[in-house]
């Protein structure tokens, strides 16, 4: 095995994981968003109030493209934009009530695909892949 059969590997569990979520999203009648638009909505789910460049940060995206999503999900009601009243420049974030009524639906989804994920792995070999997934991580 070398490094290119790691990368193939991490690449095609992302895939499979993104199919999943999709899938797992569509059968709970949550349809006209992609991935990207639901680590928006996880983010903000932690933080109910988050500015564009946080949330770029949040889920490793930039913030031209953090901008298209929202705005989509603007438009399907999912979160709200604010300005700032001292810094116009500033745009914030929130989940909308249908933002906030995805919450349990998301976090029913996320547990049934991490349960999916870890069948068959121990809790020492969990820690271990996740030391060496940072450690990866770190590396590049």
């Amino acid at each position: 095995m070398n490094a290119n059969d790691i990368i193939s590997l991490i690449s095609k569990i992302r895939e499979k994981v993104n199919k999943r979520l999709i899938t797992e999203m569509e059968r709970y009648g949550i349809e006209g968003i992609a991935t990207s638009h639901g680590d928006i909505l996880h983010a903000l789910n932690h933080r109910s109030r988050m500015t564009m460049a946080e949330i770029a940060s949040v889920i490793g995206k930039d913030k031209s493209t953090v901008t298209a999503l929202v705005e989509k999900l603007v438009r399907l009601e999912y979160v709200a934009k604010e300005r700032n009243t001292t810094d116009t420049r500033i745009i914030y974030v929130t989940l909308t009530p249908k933002g906030e009524e995805l919450k349990p639906v998301f976090d029913k989804i996320s547990k049934e695909i991490l349960d999916a994920f870890y069948a068959g792995i121990s809790e020492e070999e969990k820690k271990i892949l996740f030391r060496l997934l940072n450690k990866i991580y770190s590396n590049l």
